[in-house]
């Protein structure tokens, strides 16, 4: 089946992380669409509205925007209307529900959700905590981690981590290395949730090939021997179920779906604490 392919405009007056999680979300509910993203993010001015028309202009296409103030919005959103694109406000109707259930007054500022309180600053504490103890780094303070996730080599440890600490959590990565010993402060590890991914070791193969190839290096090597990888994940899993660890299988679930069900692990293992 032929691909369709569209150009997507993300309008954001913050960070543009809100618009860009709902284009995503929204994406991976078709099949054979490929997308051209053009990002347009701290837009607090008509100069900066008039310039994304022109981008508008030159690649017509999908318009996503999260922007309050209402000059900028009407400008945008008469300009896509002259151009007859969709331009979609996707945060009105989910704010528009809520002011209306909740009967409050809406207090609309560009950047409201990404202000620089407490959850913010445990946000990027968190991060530090992610990147400092990423591919086994720093071992002796795994016990201070929130959630150490364990996996053989690319199983998306790292990326999830930091969709983490996006979230909050503390998160620690240990990979599984072949012919070599896990760190015992991983195994003496008590506070943390210890979670270890799996994945199908064909689609691992192939993963690992690509990247190969992307840093130019040798594909003969048992990185990539199918039997070799296949041992490898057996060995991985005997692993899990022997500490008693929880298992989540990657194969086709994007990192927002293997964070979700971590999160999920871990507020559950809270409330059994509590």
């Amino acid at each position: 089946m032929v691909s369709k392919h569209f150009h997507l405009h993300l309008v954001s007056d913050a960070t543009g992380e809100t618009v860009n999680l709902v284009a995503r979300a929204s994406l991976v509910q078709f099949d054979n669409i490929e997308q051209t993203k053009h990002v347009w993010n701290m837009v607090r001015s008509e100069s900066q509205i008039r310039d994304i028309i022109e981008g508008v202009k030159e690649n017509p296409g999908f318009v996503l925007y999260t922007l309050v103030d209402n000059e900028m919005r009407n400008l945008l959103e008469n300009s896509c209307r002259e151009l007859k694109v969709p331009c979609i406000p996707i945060l009105d109707p989910v704010v528009s529900a809520l002011g209306s259930y909740l009967k409050a007054e809406i207090r609309a500022a560009p950047g409201r959700q990404h202000v620089m309180d407490a959850e913010y600053f445990s946000r990027i504490e968190a991060l530090h905590f992610v990147l400092s103890h990423d591919d086994g780094q720093a071992t002796r303070s795994l016990n201070e981690a929130d959630v150490i996730i364990v996996g053989v080599s690319r199983t998306s440890k790292t990326p999830t981590c930091i969709y983490l600490a996006n979230r909050g959590l503390k998160a620690a990565n240990v990979p599984i290395v072949p012919g070599c010993a896990l760190p015992p402060e991983l195994m003496q590890s008590k506070k943390p949730l210890v979670v270890g991914l799996t994945n199908d070791p064909r689609q691992l193969v192939q993963i690992r090939r690509n990247r190969l190839r992307s840093l130019g290096q040798d594909e003969e090597t048992d990185y990539i021997d199918p039997e070799t990888v296949t041992r490898e994940v057996k060995e991985a899993k005997r692993l899990y179920t022997s500490q008693g660890w929880p298992v989540i299988d990657v194969t086709r679930k994007s990192i927002e779906e293997v964070s979700a069900k971590i999160l999920q692990l871990y507020n559950r293992r809270l409330e059994q604490h509590s």
